[in-house]
């Protein structure tokens, strides 16, 4: 496949029923093999000849828009703020994806009162080191990335911080919501040099998103 002038990085699993409403009505509708959840192509046309998507896990996106290998992506908040990345601009919250960042326990466990040291599993490490940092706190952070709710039970971590959305995957795991770090949503990113050097393409692809945005927003 010839490189497209445009690249869109998309994240793996549901966003992308969410998604799909927004893209038509933005007139970007991919080849057939994008909807195959057994296709092993990564990279997909589009019915414009100069975008394409490229289909990478969510923590992907963001790096491979920052680095220019994409133009464009949609990525979680939760992602952008654990990486930081200042070649990333983010100037439209799609408002799908939504879930939280929160903190999780086991429902039994005792109350140690107050702690200057806690280990907490998660992928999210910048983001809960400065959780607990605030709280004047230090977090030994065990990178795990799945399985988080299993850290607990095993006497991995005394606690976890992951994305929850309904609540039930914990609670089917002995676990409970404590806290809330962050309301998480979608975003459209796009790489600043692309911008400065392709605006001509991305000024009004980036119009067409929000117009999208306001007309599938209930």
């Amino acid at each position: 496949m010839n490189t497209p002038s445009l690249i869109i990085a998309i994240p793996k699993g549901r966003i992308f029923d969410e998604l799909g409403p927004i893209l038509s009505h933005v007139g970007i509708e991919p080849e057939a093999d994008f909807f195959d959840e057994h296709s092993r192509k990564l990279q997909f046309a589009t019915n414009q000849s100069h975008i394409s998507f490229i289909r990478v896990r969510s923590f992907d996106v963001a790096t491979f828009v920052a680095f220019g290998a994409a133009q464009l992506g949609i990525v979680g908040s939760d992602v952008l703020y654990e990486h930081d990345y200042p070649d990333l601009y983010a100037p439209l919250d799609l408002g799908i994806g939504r879930c939280r960042l929160s903190v999780a326990e086991p429902v039994d466990l005792p109350d140690a009162g107050r702690v200057s040291h806690m280990r907490v599993a998660t992928k999210y490490p910048k983001l809960t080191r400065d959780f607990y940092a605030q709280r004047g706190i230090q977090a030994e952070c065990i990178k795990l990335n799945g399985a988080m709710e299993l850290a607990p039970q095993v006497g991995l971590a005394e606690r976890i911080v992951d994305l929850v959305s309904t609540g039930s995957t914990l609670k089917a795991n002995g676990l409970r919501e404590v806290e809330v770090i962050l309301e998480v949503s979608s975003r459209l990113i796009v790489n600043r040099t692309a911008l400065k050097t392709q605006g001509d393409m991305l000024s009004p692809l980036l119009s067409r998103f929000e117009e999208a945005v306001h007309a599938t927003t209930p």
